[in-house]
């Protein structure tokens, strides 16, 4: 059984954040881990498509509008999500990461059930996300916290669209 780490979870407008908050290394691990799992050869940063490198490089550019949480264990991020700025009432859920060392902890879920918190807090309607199909893992976690399947939105072959109404 894994030990449970104290962790704490900051929500900051995607404006307000600094390189000092670690979204751009927890970034990092995400895409690469991303381009990996398509099967593409990318093993640093720079080699990144352009809007992942505008992502890593400015996230208080990229995500200027939107809500970005981090979670941190003894001061040191270890997982993210975004949940972006309503359009027509719906929020969406992007670049859920937690670090690979601390998974199993409850993290994503704390960091979803965050992001569902702040949708209702706002008033927006369902809250979407989209999710590469291979990852069956995340695919439960999002099933557990009362998502479901819906028709995609997205046309990339692969991906899973679902709400959380």
């Amino acid at each position: 059984m894994i030990d449970r780490p104290t962790v704490l979870i900051h929500r900051l407008a995607g404006r307000d954040l600094s390189p000092a908050d670690g979204l751009s290394a927890l970034l990092t691990a995400y895409h690469l881990r991303t381009e990996a799992e398509k099967g593409l050869t990318v093993d640093r940063a720079d080699a990144l498509p352009a809007r992942y490198r505008a992502e890593i490089l400015s996230p208080q550019s990229a995500f200027a509008d939107d809500v970005v949480v981090i979670a941190r264990s003894e001061g040191a991020p270890v997982g993210c999500l975004v949940v972006t700025a309503p359009v027509d009432g719906r929020t969406e859920i992007k670049r859920l990461w937690v670090d690979p060392a601390m998974r199993g902890a409850g993290i994503a879920s704390s960091l979803v059930g965050c992001a569902l918190d702040h949708a209702a807090q706002i008033g927006a309607g369902p809250v979407a996300l989209s999710v590469w199909s291979w990852r069956t893992g995340a695919i439960a976690l999002y099933e557990r916290l009362g998502f479901t399947t819906v028709d995609s939105w997205d046309a990339r072959d692969g991906l899973v669209c679902m709400e959380h109404a």
